[in-house]
């Protein structure tokens, strides 16, 4: 599985959901999407309403989607605080709840690994998610960072998104998730960040690469370019790998470095996330050196993939501080 555009959860191309989406209206003899539901602060969404209810919805107001079952315990802790923030935040953001048994489309395209499951999508693209039963305050402090990526982006309840915003993908919002993180030079219409994420969609990942570099030319400190830069990087990686033989050596050569970094990268693209900081972590234990040097950078090139204030960054760089001190 080779990942064309990265997300925290893997390839997930929410305009290609949503072009599929109008050409099935087409087909059907219109031209026209429906309208996006009213449907309150709460509202369940399905295969066929995702691009309506969620995609577009979501260029004018943040969408929280808590991806759920019915037999899925975590899920019923889970949904109901979820729930009960929505009707606090007034219409600041929407909530709206995908049943994965019942939209097994939505599902996979969502890379759906494990449920529960929390994703934020802001001005047409998915830019933050978490896994598991969060306590309600974690869940408050997520949802003051998707927030804040979604008032860099100028996507406000009742407002439209910023020109750019939408095309920015899902580098810009987490970019932009931490607060008190250095704003870009240019903000969020920056044309840079529209090139790359055009160059994406084509999968052209020299052409992205290219467009984030250039960015950083001339603000080295941009956020939103320094980690779309890492994701570009990661995919160009991962796409060079035979991954059943990356796999199959790191098993072969648990010493080997390399290989572990290798396997850690695959991991990282196919959305587990924790799997490849814990491999990693555990090279760092074993090893001393020059090795041990090698495993710690490419943990904290892993690291820059993520909004700085992602909190398993800051559980890994934790260990992995108690690890080197």
């Amino acid at each position: 599985m080779q990942p064309q555009q990265f997300s925290l959860y893997g390839a997930v191309d929410l305009g290609a959901r949503q072009n599929a989406a109008q050409r099935r209206q087409q087909a059907a003899g219109s031209g026209d999407l429906p309208a996006p539901s009213d449907g309150g602060s709460v509202f369940d969404v399905t295969d066929e309403t995702f691009a309506t209810d969620v995609v577009e919805r979501s260029r004018s107001v943040p969408v929280i989607v808590d991806l759920w079952a019915e037999w899925c315990g975590p899920c019923k802790q889970l949904s109901p605080v979820l729930e009960t923030l929505a009707a606090e935040a007034d219409g600041r953001w929407v909530l709206a709840k995908v049943d994965v048994d019942a939209n097994p489309q939505l599902s996979a395209a969502l890379r759906v690994q494990s449920i529960p499951m929390v994703v934020a999508v802001v001005g047409g693209q998915m830019v933050d998610g978490f896994l598991g039963a969060l306590p309600e305050a974690q869940v408050r402090e997520w949802l003051g960072q998707v927030l804040a990526a979604a008032e860099q982006l100028g996507v406000r309840a009742g407002q439209p998104a910023a020109d750019g915003a939408a095309g920015a993908g899902p580098e810009a919002a987490q970019g932009g998730a931490a607060p008190g993180a250095a704003g870009t030079q240019d903000g969020p219409s920056n044309p840079g960040y529209e090139a790359a994420q055009q160059a994406m969609e084509r999968g052209d990942l020299e052409g992205a690469a290219a467009a984030f570099e250039e960015v950083l030319a001339s603000s080295p400190d941009d956020p939103v370019a320094k980690l779309g830069l890492a994701q570009v990087e990661l995919i160009r990686r991962v796409n060079g790998y035979d991954q059943a033989q990356v796999r199959r050596e790191a098993a072969e050569h648990p010493d080997d470095v390399q290989a572990q970094c290798r396997v850690a990268d695959v991991d990282l693209a196919m959305g587990k996330i924790d799997e490849a900081f814990d491999r990693l972590l555990g090279t760092v234990r074993r090893t001393a050196g020059e090795q041990r040097d090698q495993a710690r950078i490419h943990l904290l090139s892993l690291f820059e993939v993520f909004p700085p204030r992602d909190p398993r960054v800051a559980r890994a760089r934790a260990t992995l501080s108690s690890l080197l001190f």
